[in-house]
């Protein structure tokens, strides 16, 4: 059963919510603990504990990890969307270890038992990369949701550039170049599971408390970004460790390439029988959004 570590920027945007809640309620998986990244970490671990509780469950660790930019030289995208509906004083409590502390102690007392899950900028797992080097030979394995290759045969249609990788691109820079074995579920994939309102409201349909406020973050942001519909990109990181055959990869040799500029930050992807980047191509979307269903959106999950 594989072992995982979900470091997530969880906010407004529903997907990171949904990817813990699949998490969650995935027998197939073992959640060990949540790290928050980015902006505001404490509010994002208030609101990723309060998805574990609509889950049913209690217990799980969560740590709030690193605010800024590895080098603190970049702007923040987005950095306060999460505190929407949520009470400052959530974010008074107390936590009693820091995400990065939380991911090397848990990855060296486990050699090649624990996958580090990264739907958000990547500047915990690269302080936790600088900080013990070894991570990177202990670590079963890394499912980064980040970067674009526009190799996909979407991709004409993509971004040269990806949220998670513009964040932080020195950051990923240092995940990439580690040597660790990675999995990239990026845009080429992750822009083929869209969904939209009237998708969204078959899922709230369901009824269940998990379901109305997945929703309702859903609604939100889409009235943010001000259009009709969104993408369940986080949620496909999961899946991939759940199931492999969500999605195909082909192996290649990834590097960022950055300057300091602030729309910097883009992955390039080259082909290679000893690469250690397995990178989505292809996805099973019509698979992929009925396991979401089946799992989160129903009355009897």
């Amino acid at each position: 059963m594989p072992r995982i570590i979900l470091d997530t920027d969880i906010g407004t945007n529903a997907d990171d919510a949904v990817a813990l809640a699949l998490a969650v309620k995935s027998p197939e998986i073992r959640l060990e603990g949540v790290t928050t990244v980015y902006g505001q970490v404490q509010a994002r671990a208030v609101i990723a504990d309060k998805i574990m509780r609509l889950c049913g469950v209690e217990g799980i660790p969560v740590y709030p990890g690193i605010e800024q930019p590895l080098l603190r030289n970049r702007p923040m995208f987005r950095a306060g969307l999460e505190r929407k509906g949520w009470s400052p004083d959530d974010e008074e409590k107390e936590w009693d270890k820091h995400a990065v502390d939380f991911i090397v102690e848990t990855v060296m007392r486990n050699p090649g038992e624990i996958t580090l899950v990264t739907i958000g900028p990547q500047t915990n797992i690269a302080a936790a990369l600088i900080r013990e080097p070894r991570l990177s030979e202990r670590v079963k394995e890394i499912v980064v949701m980040g970067g674009v290759t526009r190799l996909a045969s979407n991709g004409l249609h993509l971004s040269a550039l990806e949220f998670n990788i513009q964040c932080d691109p020195e950051a990923a820079s240092v995940v990439f170049a580690s040597g660790a074995p990675i999995v990239m579920v990026g845009l080429d994939v992750t822009r083929q599971a869209v969904f939209s309102r009237e998708e969204k409201d078959k899922m709230a349909a369901c009824g269940t408390p998990l379901a109305l406020e997945l929703t309702d973050m859903m609604q939100s942001f889409m009235d943010y970004m001000d259009r009709d519909f969104s993408y369940m990109c986080d949620p496909l990181a999961v899946a991939a460790v759940i199931d492999r055959s969500f999605i195909r990869t082909r192996r290649m040799n990834v590097s960022v390439h950055y300057d300091h500029r602030e729309d910097s930050g883009q992955t390039i992807a080259e082909l290679s029988d000893n690469g250690n980047v397995e990178v989505a191509l292809e996805v099973d979307t019509e698979r992929y959004f009925r396991m979401l269903h089946s799992r989160l959106f129903t009355a009897c999950s």
